[in-house]
């Protein structure tokens, strides 16, 4: 079996998101984010790429695979089964559907690669939807979901 994680940073911080990656053994950081930017420190394309990159791994910004605003503004708003209609119709598009090809033929790869995206719980992002068509893609893919220890936990 091949592992596939994801992960939400929403409670997370930069270090904490990465010391999870380093304990489940992660190798590739695939952020599935359209706008790799964040309010939250740490959490944007190029602070996030240095944090992961120091510790070994490598980082993948796959913007294809990203939810557009409609779909972003309706996950906001706690509009999950609309957020899920309007990134499946952004699914079949030409670009999802490339960034997606290539996301699997990484996964078969063997390497072990995570999924990013902002909302904590896996079943509210669009992350378990990728992770889900790798899987019926690659049916050795195992999909496992990442939790690191959160900003309030950590005293931040």
């Amino acid at each position: 079996m091949t592992e596939l994680f994801t992960v939400g940073y929403e409670s997370a911080t930069p270090a904490s998101l990465a010391d999870a990656l380093v304990e489940a053994g992660v190798q590739t950081l695939v952020d599935v984010r359209a706008v790799a930017n964040s309010r939250r420190p740490g959490f944007s394309k190029r602070a996030l790429a240095a944090e992961v990159e120091e510790r070994g791994l490598s980082y993948l910004h796959l913007r294809a695979l990203g939810t557009p605003a409609d779909g972003r503004a309706a996950a906001r708003s706690g509009r999950h089964a609309e957020m899920r209609r309007i990134f499946e119709a952004h699914l079949v598009t030409e670009p999802a559907q490339e960034e997606l090809a290539a996301l699997t033929a990484l996964a078969a790869t063997g390497r072990k690669l995570c999924l990013l995206c902002f909302e904590r719980e896996p079943e509210h992002c669009h992350r378990l939807m990728i992770a889900e068509r790798v899987e019926q893609r690659l049916p050795e893919v195992e999909i496992s979901h990442i939790h690191p220890l959160t900003a309030a936990f950590l005293g931040r």
